[in-house]
């Protein structure tokens, strides 16, 4: 079979990080005869090039090439691609790894759009990736209709042929931004981009060292040197006006201003953030125009304008009020409705632990000076925040805490205007309903089993900002009942530190069973019956279970109470099976479920005089008591047989 994807993996001294990334490789659903691993080892000085020859020892479709150290990933990728074979190239860090469809997915995708790139969706684990670029499919991209620019990663899949007819190739050396010049000239001359946001395609991970290369300080003079080369890209393949313009805008936005902003600026040195300033000062001022600072959100704005004037004091002054601004979630009602979690919520900003309030009067178009003072810059970046607040959104996304992986849930919300001090400030408030259906949560599809975190996304002005949802005073900390819906057992629950999360197919204990007492249960002929604290949109197929040397299985029925407070089961007791010890009872919920898992519960039953009787089963105590008399006898016994063994010998 012709090879469909050659995945390059340039190597540096990744230790045990690249374990995950050999394993998910090896895992993908992609057929082992159609794709390789290309791994070009930069000169590593751990154990990784032994354990790399061993692996290609044992598996065909792995090339192993070591080379002197280059000092950067460009070399690396560019040996990989010379050594390819497929019809596509795909760029993977050492420290990173693949969803298991990754490669079939992607592949597919992009042949079946013609597409020279294909960008997967990406997890971020402790590290950012895009997140809007990624809401939905989007077969036929462009930097003209989507957010293409905030991908600037080289990990993507591009077609061999497209790299070849166009001459692209990695900058090499010891050199920052390699991976911005090279995508950037992709996305420009590419015939077609797609974009597969409906599955985790890579995660991309932050080492607990932190030693990945991208978070090593870096040299300004070097860096910003090695980004106007990323800008001569977008100047060499754009003409003067609004396109060059919004594609400058995003090195500014997040490689200048970003970095002057809040925390980010704040937590670097002294002597480091004012090096940092001067480079971008000189780069903001020989490089962008008026309409590139233009299009940026006001309070980004601001920033740029006291850059491009050189007033680094203030800049660390706006830096430090921008520190204190937080957003701030509140829980409202959680409940089941038609076989979907519906989650209320509010969301504001608030500014040094307080609410954050704003003028309430009339806000004209800001001035294009920059302002006189930091207190004028609050000033009017709070007056356009009112203004704007008719484009501020919320989002509400689920995120697997294992991988890392988030969907966006479908949201309805409206926008309030709470008015404070006598009706001259008012504070800007979302108050938003999100749905979260267990069948579809995962961009149309059913999410996978494990803890999920709810997390809030609100776009407000100039700031977007995310954060959990909560955090919840104990005494304030109502959920909905779990729910079997759609094959799930879904647990919503509060965190130890009140934060709202949902356990998929895992909870046990939680789930509120072990408040089932003997009495609650009914027996009418074989027909057992007993109310559970669960939540089903309609009658639901379970299986419940009898203990015993060999467990006796039979079907069940969840069906909803009629005033909606929770479940019945109802199932069918082979009577005539029951005779000997107390029969525990557990109970699967969710019998469709790739793994079946039973739940305990604390009642047994047993054939008593002419019916079935429902007891407690015998608890860990009585368990205990009887392996010690168990012990016991069978010491006498033993005892007894020695006795009988020696006087037959004497």
């Amino acid at each position: 079979m012709p090879v469909k994807v050659s995945v390059i993996v340039p190597v540096y001294n990744p230790g045990i990080y690249i374990e995950d990334c050999v394993s998910s490789l090896l895992r993908q659903s992609l057929p082992p005869d159609e794709y390789e691993m290309i791994f070009v080892d930069d000169g590593s000085t751990d154990a990784t090039p032994a354990l790399l020859d061993a692996l290609a020892a044992e598996n065909p479709r792995v090339k192993v090439i070591h080379q002197e150290p280059s000092g950067w990933s460009g070399k690396p990728r560019n040996v990989g691609i010379a050594a390819s074979e497929g019809e596509y190239v795909m760029f993977v860090d050492n420290d990173d790894y693949l969803g298991d469809e990754a490669l079939e997915r992607m592949y597919d995708y992009g042949v079946a759009n013609g597409a020279d790139v294909v960008i997967g969706k990406m997890a971020g684990k402790g590290r950012g990736v895009p997140v809007e670029l990624f809401r939905r499919n989007r077969p036929r991209a462009s930097v003209e209709n989507a957010p293409l620019i905030d991908s600037l990663t080289p990990h993507k899949m591009f077609r061999r042929a497209f790299l070849d007819d166009i001459g692209l190739r990695f900058p090499e050396g010891r050199r920052r931004l390699e991976d911005h010049v090279f995508v950037t000239e992709a996305f420009l001359r590419a015939d077609n981009v797609s974009v597969l946001s409906d599955y985790v395609c890579y995660y991309h991970v932050k080492r607990e060292d932190a030693s990945n290369a991208g978070f090593q300080r870096f040299d300004p003079v070097g860096y910003f040197k090695n980004l106007r080369e990323a800008l001569d890209v977008v100047d060499r393949y754009t003409g003067p006006g609004a396109l060059r313009d919004r594609l400058h805008r995003r090195w500014l936005r997040i490689e200048m201003v970003e970095r002057m902003r809040g925390r980010r600026l704040l937590d670097a040195p002294g002597d480091y953030r004012k090096e940092l300033f001067e480079e971008i000062r000189e780069v903001v001022v020989e490089r962008f125009g008026p309409g590139v600072a233009a299009g940026l959100p006001l309070t980004q704005r601001t920033i740029a304008g006291l850059i491009a004037t050189d007033r680094f004091d203030d800049v660390v002054a706006f830096a430090e009020w921008e520190a204190s601004i937080a957003l701030s979630t509140e829980p409202g009602s959680i409940r089941w409705e038609d076989g979907t979690l519906k989650i209320d919520l509010s969301a504001e900003y608030r500014a040094g632990g307080q609410p954050m309030t704003f003028p309430a009067g009339p806000a004209g178009a800001a001035p294009a000076d920059p302002p006189k003072d930091v207190a004028e810059a609050i000033g009017r970046v709070g007056a356009d925040t009112v203004a704007q607040f008719g484009k501020a959104t919320a989002d509400l996304l689920l995120r697997e805490r294992a991988s890392s992986a988030q969907y966006f849930q479908p949201v309805e919300f409206t926008r309030e205007i709470v008015p404070v001090e006598g009706g001259e400030q008012v504070r800007l408030v979302l108050r938003a309903t999100a749905t979260v259906d267990p069948a579809t949560a995962a961009d149309g599809t059913a999410p996978d089993s494990g803890l999920w975190d709810a997390r809030v996304r609100v776009r407000l002005g100039g700031w977007t900002k995310e954060g959990r949802l909560g955090p919840v005073p104990h005494k304030g900390r109502a959920a909905a009942s779990a729910g079997v819906v759609a094959g799930r057992v879904v647990l919503p629950y509060w965190t130890d530190r009140g934060h709202l999360a949902l356990d998929l197919d895992r909870a046990g204990r939680r789930l509120g069973l072990s408040a089932l007492a003997p009495e609650d249960v009914t027996v009418t002929g074989d027909r057992l019956r007993a109310p559970l604290p669960l939540y089903v949109p309609g009658d639901t197929a379970a299986v419940l279970r009898l203990s015993g040397p060999t467990p006796t299985d039979v079907p069940a029925t969840l069906s909803p109470d009629a005033d909606g407070s929770g479940a019945h089961l109802e199932a069918t007791l082979p009577v005539g099976g029951l005779k000997g010890p107390a029969r525990q009872l557990a109970l699967c919920p969710a019998p469709t479920a790739e793994e079946r898992r039973f739940l305990t519960l604390p009642v047994a039953v047993r054939a008593g005089a002419g019916s079935v009787q429902v007891v407690r089963p015998a608890g860990p105590g009585a368990v205990r008591q009887l392996a010690r008399t168990v012990r016991r006898v069978l010491g006498r016994v033993r005892a007894k047989a020695a006795a009988v063994i020696k006087a037959r010998r004497t």
